[in-house]
C-alpha cells in the first residue's frame, strides 16, 4: 500500500514522537554556487538526494552532509546550518567542510576507487591505498562529531546513507548509545568472494554492524551481505530472521526497494515551463517527425553508456530505413573527473559519438546528440516527456531511479522504457523492455521493438509501470524503514 506525504508525517509523529530524525549523507540535497556576483541554489545530479529530499520535506529534521558548493559557506549560520528548500524551508541542512586532501582520500580515493568498483561488478578493478583508508576513517569521524554535536546525549533516530559512511554508526554509538541507527546501502553488495579482497573488509563489516537496521534494495544484496559476514567475522548469522548478532548486538538486515515521489514528479511534468521547454527542444534539434530516444545518467562506467551507443550503431547498420528518422540524446553530467577511469570513460563516450555521427550523419541530421552538462530538472523533465523511448542500460545498479523518474513523468501514459536486467528496478518494472546490455544484437533489437511497438501496447505497458511506481513510492519506502526503526526502540 502506498503512503502519501501527509500519511508519512502522521506516521513519523506517532512512531518517533519528540525524538529528532537526522539524515547523514556525503552528498547534500542543495548546493549553493556563485553565478557571477549572485548566489544560486541548485539540486545535484544524485538519485539519493532526489529520493530523500521529499521525505525530509515531509518529516522535518536535520540533514548532515558535505558542503561542496563554492558558495555554500556564504549562506550558513554560525553552526553551519541553512534552512532548505530555499522556496519553502521545511528542514535544516547542516554542512561539514572537507579539505581538498580529505576529499581526495575519502571520496575520490577510498569511496570511489575502492568501494564503488568493489561493489559494482563492471570489470573495473578496485584500488586499495592505505592513505585513502586512513582518510576515510578520519572523515567518518568528522561526520560523527557533527552528529554528536546535534544530538548531544539525547535520544535520536539517525538514518545514515550509503557506502561513504560505513564506519559512522559504530563511532556515534560509542559516544551516545541512546541513538538508534539505520543505514541504507544504495549500491549493490557483492558476493563474499568479491568482497573478501578488500584489505579492510572486516573493519567495514564491524562498522556497519553498529547499526540497528541495515537496508539494501533487494533480497539478493541482503543475502550477499549475510554470506559475507558469515565468511569474514565470528558472528551469528540467522538467515531465517535475516539478522546478525555480533559482539552481543543484533542488526536486522532488510530489503527496501527505494523509489521516487511519483505524484510530485507527475505534477511537475505537467507544468507550463516543461511544455515550453519541450517546444524549444523540438525546434532546436528539429525532432518533430523523428523518433526520440534518451539516456539520462551521471557519466559513470557502471551505467553502460558505451554499450547503448554500440547498440544504437548496430541498430542503424541493421535497419538503414531509420537513417534520418531517429535522434538519440545522451544527457550526462560529468562525474568524478579526477579519477583516471572516469577520464577514460568520457573520452570513450566522446569517441563513440563522433564515430557514429561521422558514419551515418547527413547535412541535416545527426543520430546522436551528447549533452555533457548540468541540466535543470525542468529540462530533464521535458526530455523525459518528449522521448519515444528511454534507455537505462546499467551493467550493475542497486536500483536506478532514472527509470522510475521516466515512468513518473509520462503523464500521457506513453513511451517505452528499455531497462537492463542488472538493475534493482528490473525486479519491479517488468513491463519495460528488458535487456542484457552486453548482448549488442539483442540490445539493437530492443530499440527496434520500442520504436515499432503499437500505440495500444505501449500505453498499456506504461499504465502498468506507472501503477507500480505510484504504489511503491518514496513515502512508503521511508515509512517502512522508520516504522521498523521505531519498533526496535519500543
Amino acid at each position: 500500500m502506498s503512503l502519501t506525504k501527509e500519511e508519512l508525517q502522521e506516521l513519523v509523529r506517532n512512531k518517533l514522537g519528540n525524538r529528532p530524525l537526522l539524515v547523514v549523507s556525503n552528498r547534500e540535497p542543495y548546493i549553493h554556487v556563485f553565478a557571477g556576483s549572485q548566489v544560486r541554489c541548485q539540486v545535484p545530479a544524485s538519485g539519493l538526494t532526489v529520493a530523500l529530499d521529499p521525505v525530509m520535506r515531509a518529516c522535518g529534521g536535520i540533514w548532515i552532509a558535505h558542503g561542496s558548493g563554492n558558495a555554500d559557506r556564504e549562506v550558513v549560520d554560525e553552526k553551519n546550518r541553512v534552512a532548505v528548500p530555499p522556496q519553502e524551508p521545511s528542514y535544516t541542512l547542516r554542512r561539514i567542510w572537507l579539505s581538498k586532501e580529505e576529499e581526495e582520500g575519502y571520496y575520490l580515493g577510498f569511496s570511489n576507487e575502492a568501494l564503488w568498483p568493489l561493489c559494482h561488478i563492471a570489470y573495473t578493478p578496485p584500488t586499495f591505498d592505505e592513505a585513502h583508508w586512513n582518510m576515510y576513517q578520519r572523515v567518518n569521524r568528522k561526520f560523527a562529531e557533527a552528529v554528536l554535536d546535534e544530538t548531544e546525549d539525547n535520544e535520536a533516530f539517525v538514518f545514515i546513507q550509503d557506502y561513504h559512511l560505513a564506519l559512522l554508526s559504530r563511532m556515534i554509538k560509542e559516544k551516545n548509545p541512546r541513538l538508534v541507527t539505520a543505514q541504507f546501502w544504495h549500491i549493490p553488495w557483492p558476493n563474499p568472494e568479491a568482497f573478501r579482497i578488500c584489505p579492510w573488509g572486516r573493519e567495514i563489516l564491524h562498522g556497519l554492524l553498529g547499526n540497528d537496521l541495515l537496508g539494501f534494495h533487494i533480497r539478493y544484496h541482503c543475502d550477499n551481505f549475510l554470506d559475507t559476514v558469515r565468511l569474514l567475522l565470528e558472528a551469528r548469522v540467522d538467515r531465517e530472521r535475516s539478522q546478525v548478532t555480533y559482539g552481543g548486538k543484533t542488526t536486522l538486515v532488510r530489503p527496501y526497494p527505494i523509489s521516487v515521489d511519483f505524484h510530485r514528479i507527475a505534477q511537475e511534468a505537467a507544468r507550463p515551463e516543461v511544455e515550453k521547454e519541450m517546444e524549444q527542444i523540438q525546434q532546436r534539434w528539429d525532432t518533430g517527425d523523428k523518433f526520440v530516444g534518451i539516456g539520462i545518467d551521471r557519466l559513470d562506467y557502471t551505467k553502460g553508456i558505451p554499450h547503448r551507443l554500440k547498440a544504437l550503431d548496430k541498430f542503424l547498420t541493421k535497419y538503414p530505413e531509420y537513417l534520418g528518422r531517429i535522434v538519440f540524446f545522451q544527457l550526462g553530467e560529468p562525474s568524478r573527473v579526477h579519477i583516471k577511469r572516469y577520464k577514460e570513460l568520457n573520452a570513450e563516450i566522446e569517441d563513440l559519438v563522433e564515430e557514429i555521427n561521422w558514419k551515418y550523419e547527413s547535412d541535416e541530421w545527426k543520430p546522436v546528440i551528447l549533452l555533457r552538462e548540468h541540466l535543470p530538472p525542468s529540462t530533464l523533465m521535458a526530455f523525459n516527456r518528449l522521448a519515444d523511448f528511454c534507455i537505462v542500460s546499467s551493467l550493475h545498479d542497486g536500483m536506478n531511479l532514472v527509470a522510475k523518474e521516466f515512468v513518473s513523468s509520462r503523464i500521457d501514459e506513453d513511451g517505452v522504457l528499455i531497462l537492463s536486467h542488472f538493475t534493482g528496478a528490473a525486479r519491479e518494472l517488468n513491463e519495460a523492455v528488458l535487456i542484457n546490455p552486453y548482448a549488442t544484437d539483442e540490445f539493437a533489437e530492443a530499440i527496434k521493438t520500442a520504436i515499432e511497438m503499437p500505440p495500444e501496447q505501449r500505453q498499456a505497458r506504461m499504465r502498468k509501470l506507472r501503477q507500480v511506481v505510484a504504489q511503491n513510492n518514496i513515502y512508503r519506502w521511508a515509512g517502512d524503514i522508520i516504522s521498523q526503526l521505531a519498533d526496535l526502540k519500543s
